[in-house]
């Protein structure tokens, strides 16, 4: 009995966040996520409010074609930059517990600069599509990654595959860990371990 509670302590305490989340590797192409290769594209946003209704209506169409060319393709939008809720919150508790007219001053300027840097990034949105490639052998990702990227480029998008770092720093961000998630390590705790 003892012996099966020290290994499911032992069990327990070896999860790592890349296990709890599925991913397994960065591959060649994009990353290795329990049974599929998902390859990650940027696509640039477009303006629609400066746009006719004419305009918008194409755009609309084009993406109709990309989904309809790569049904199985996921969108998805994001911030592209991290977000200030959690340090703005601070600010302002720290604010209303504060007594010192001086500090109260420096909490209020803080606070305004997270403001204008956040109305600034407001618009800073980045559109990823992402391909899932299952039971797929090295050269038809590739493959599946050219097409991809063609298909969406013939539809006037602006779009490049994502690279590895690329692919970090939209992870670190998505999960709110990090601006600099391209320094982030392949692997937790890799940082702490010398060969």
């Amino acid at each position: 009995m003892k012996l099966t509670k020290e290994k499911q302590h032992k069990r327990k305490k070896g999860n790592s966040v890349q296990n709890l989340i599925g991913i397994k590797t960065f591959t060649n192409y994009g990353l290795a996520v329990n049974k599929y290769e998902l390859l990650f594209f940027l696509v640039s946003p477009t303006n629609i409010s400066v746009l006719s209704s004419a305009n918008i209506e194409i755009k609309i169409r084009h993406i109709m074609m990309v989904l309809s060319s790569i049904p199985n393709i996921e969108i998805t939008c994001t911030d592209s930059c991290e977000c200030f809720d959690d340090n703005k919150n601070y600010l302002q508790s720290r604010l209303s517990e504060e007594h010192n007219p001086k500090v109260k001053k420096i909490l209020q300027n803080d606070i305004d600069m997270l403001d204008n840097v956040q109305t600034e990034m407001a618009t800073a949105r980045q559109f990823l599509f992402i391909a899932r490639c299952k039971n797929m052998k090295p050269e038809q990702v590739f493959q599946t990654a050219n097409r991809t990227e063609k298909v969406i480029s013939e539809q006037g998008f602006e779009v490049q595959r994502m690279k590895k770092n690329d692919i970090k720093r939209f992870l670190a961000i998505y999960f709110e860990a990090s601006m600099n998630g391209e320094q982030m390590p392949d692997s937790d705790g890799e940082q702490f371990f010398e060969v």
